[in-house]
């Protein structure tokens, strides 16, 4: 291997100013400034989801270096000039990109993607259209309908004034925003019963969030996830579920935003990853098969994650793709990788080598 390969390791790090003008990030996710905290700066979190990436970018930089190769962080920091003067002055081999939003605006991962497009570098994971493409829910949800993949039945929601009916979906029905990830906006309040609680939480997502909602009918059952690598001929590694079965019998079985991220509340503490799912072979290699296939469809490469609700009778439901999921050495991508036989710093180099065949 050539060792001098230069790897630009390229994230956003978080920031938010609040409307007292101070910029901060506590462990925590809440921001101060030390001494007291004013209730205006007090009522605003980071988005958690975020502030992980560093996690993230201290194992991969830890792993490229192991394998070798040269590799420098970048900090966007919000300044696409700067990333720009960054790229054109440094000139590296190719961009391992971790690059969530700039600013609060998720959108723009995409737009981050195609400047490395332009630049003609190449950079690992998905490319900008498939980024977009995975962050519109219900584009998603409808190619997977096409193409015969089962998902939740769903509808979009642009005015909670406008429903007079569930609109065709039958209770429960979870609420979603449907331009977010992470399980951004998803709380154990998202899972609603009837009418009146329907329409309250669509007006939440629609005011919290500034985009339509998506709702779609629950599905019982448990969480599954099956991470895929490769690109000419991709590989669904071994298939994870979320185990919910310790979660106090008042919160819904589903992954929340504090499952995912909030260390300490019970959500977080009582959803643990297993790899492999305790399920019949036949029932992983349907999953793996279906995983592939929406991988492919939506346009994923390098690496991505599809997430499943699978019934009590082992009938799937996909919920999202999630292409560039995270791989910090503790999350599920990497311990699917584990339990395939990869160390964190192979299946790193694995992803940096299916970006530099792009190359060739």
């Amino acid at each position: 291997m050539n060792k001098k390969i230069h790897i630009a390791l390229i994230y956003n790090e978080p920031t938010v100013t609040t409307p007292t003008g101070r910029k901060f990030i506590s462990e925590t996710g809440v921001l101060y400034e030390g001494g007291e905290v004013s209730q205006t700066d007090a009522d605003i979190m980071v988005d958690m989801s975020e502030v992980a990436v560093l996690d993230e970018m201290n194992d991969i930089k830890r792993a490229l270096e192991v394998m070798g190769y040269r590799a420098t962080l970048f900090n966007v920091n919000s300044d696409i000039y700067r990333l720009i003067d960054f790229l054109k002055k440094e000139k590296p081999d190719v961009i391992f990109n971790i690059c969530e939003s700039i600013g609060t605006e998720s959108i723009h991962e995409m737009h981050v993607a195609g400047i490395f497009e332009l630049l003609g570098i190449p950079y690992t994971g998905a490319n900008a259209f498939t980024l977009g493409l995975a962050q519109n829910k219900m584009r998603v949800k409808e190619i997977l309908s096409y193409h015969n993949l089962p998902t939740p039945k769903f509808r979009v929601i642009k005015n909670p004034d406008d429903m007079i009916s569930e609109d065709g979906l039958s209770f429960p029905i979870i609420v979603k925003p449907s331009r977010e990830d992470a399980s951004v906006g998803i709380s154990n309040d998202s899972v609603v019963y009837n009418l009146e609680d329907l329409k309250n939480r669509v007006r939440f997502v629609i005011e919290k969030f500034i985009q339509p909602a998506l709702i779609e009918e629950y599905i019982e059952g448990r969480e599954i996830n099956v991470a895929v690598i490769g690109n000419s001929n991709p590989t669904a590694l071994p298939v994870s579920e979320v185990d919910m079965s310790t979660l106090p019998d008042n919160y819904h079985k589903i992954i929340t935003y504090n499952a995912k991220w909030m260390k300490g509340t019970d959500e977080f503490e009582c959803t643990k990853g297993i790899c492999p799912a305790p399920l019949p072979e036949a029932v992983a290699k349907i999953l793996q098969s279906m995983a592939l296939k929406a991988y492919n469809i939506i346009g994923c490469r390098d690496y991505a994650r599809v997430d499943f609700r699978l019934t009590k009778e082992y009938k799937p439901y996909i919920l999202e793709v999630n292409p560039n999921p995270d791989i910090a050495a503790e999350a599920g991508f990497a311990r699917a990788a584990r339990t395939a036989g990869m160390t964190f710093e192979e299946m790193t180099n694995k992803i940096v080598e299916l970006a530099l065949e792009r190359c060739q």
